[in-house]
């Protein structure tokens, strides 16, 4: 229909540029390796950092969580009542992260647009980096608060906008923790001491900094000796923790405040209970052993250093973010195409998520992946990069 050509067309497009995205489909469990189209993929896609995804005792305290509690919470926990399984799971969160309390969502995302349009007004004013995620930049348009955007990770320009805004009351600097796509790290102390200095909140989504950074993945707040500085701590528990749902941590007085006015939390039913009993599970494992977080560190300087002496450009990434840069979009597409006729499942990055020309496959380190894996993996790379000549 008539309506419709110009989706058609948009369609056409992306195929003709080379970022058209096919979606590949799993037939069994996210693991190091999964079943795509019947045979089995080494897989270098996943955010599963630390193997959780499939370890026998997530999926147990699911079924136990299914067995007591059913498989959902039948409406949203201001109306319907809370289960204590959500509590527990809360309890467990501010406890990991060190915070006076925390409030569990659905998702990543529902943090960052349950904080910042509640706590930020048309007479409020926030600082946002420029490659922060597309959650809290879909988060920073709900609100109607002055914005200031600052060049990626460049604290002297931050320092002088919150000059600039020193006169407005309610202030709040925003960051990605760990910034996905090129692995490097927000510098959280240098933010930390302009916010002291300006009397601005500080709010880190740590998304990919829970169960990679700090002490037993305790993030970056942890990682960089910053408890009680950071006002805000949200992330998801998709990627480290293996499971769903989203968190933030923060003072008894925030977290209380959320519950009573948050959208995410007041119209959207809670995290199902085979969901929040598997997370609670994740945290216990990681509270009492730092291993899998020690053998994906092992895992990413391992597979890198390979990389890099193959002649492949690996960017600036600090964590087991590793991105193979190939620049343009077919070449990225043609690179990832055939890695997959290799059996290695590696998708490529192209615009609109990384800017034009920077275009990459981004290999996505595990605890699960054996030193074998990696071996193979390398190999591949070797194979295809030298027939794309890429190296």
């Amino acid at each position: 229909m008539a309506k419709w050509a110009f989706i058609e067309q948009a369609l056409a497009d992306l195929r003709d540029k080379g970022l058209y995205n096919t979606i590949r489909t799993i037939e069994g469990p996210m693991g190091a390796w999964v079943s795509i189209e019947g045979k089995p993929r080494l897989n270098l896609c996943s955010n599963n950092y630390l193997g959780f995804a499939n370890d026998p005792r997530l999926t147990k305290a699911a079924i136990a969580a299914i067995e007591q509690y059913g498989v959902g919470p039948g409406a949203v926990r201001s109306i319907a009542g809370t289960m204590s399984l959500h509590l527990e799971l809360e309890t467990a969160i501010a406890r990991f992260k060190g915070t006076e309390a925390a409030l569990s969502v659905q998702s990543g995302l529902n943090t960052n647009l349950a904080v910042i349009p509640l706590l930020m007004g048309k007479d409020d004013v926030l600082f946002t980096d420029e490659l922060n995620h597309a959650s809290i930049i879909d988060g920073v348009r709900l609100t109607k608060a002055k914005r200031e955007i600052f060049p990626h990770r460049d604290v002297e320009t931050l320092a002088l906008q919150l000059e600039a805004n020193r006169d407005i009351a309610k202030k709040l600097i925003i960051t990605d923790g760990v910034f996905s796509m090129d692995g490097d790290l927000a510098p959280l102390p240098a933010i930390v001491e302009l916010a002291e200095q300006y009397d601005a909140m500080v709010m880190v989504d740590d998304a990919h900094g829970e169960g990679v950074l700090g002490r037993h993945g305790r993030g970056i707040a942890d990682h960089f000796g910053l408890h009680g500085r950071v006002d805000i701590e949200c992330g998801t528990m998709s990627k480290a923790f293996g499971v769903m749902g989203g968190y933030i941590a923060g003072k008894a007085e925030l977290i209380e405040y959320l519950r009573q006015r948050a959208r995410p939390f007041l119209f959207s039913s809670a995290a199902t209970p085979p969901d929040v009993a598997a997370c609670i599970a994740a945290i216990e494992i990681l509270e009492a052993s730092d291993e899998p977080v020690r053998k994906l560190w092992e895992n990413a300087k391992y597979f890198t250093a390979k990389l890099q002496a193959l002649g492949f450009d690996c960017g600036h990434s600090e964590t087991p973010i590793t991105p193979v840069m190939l620049g343009e979009a077919k070449t990225a597409w043609a690179f990832s195409k055939r890695l997959f006729e290799e059996d290695i499942f590696a998708t490529a990055i192209a615009f609109p998520t990384v800017p034009r020309g920077a275009a990459r496959i981004r290999a996505m380190l595990s605890a699960a992946h054996s030193r074998e894996d990696l071996d193979l993996a390398i190999g591949k790379f070797a194979l295809v990069g030298q027939e794309l000549g890429v190296i």
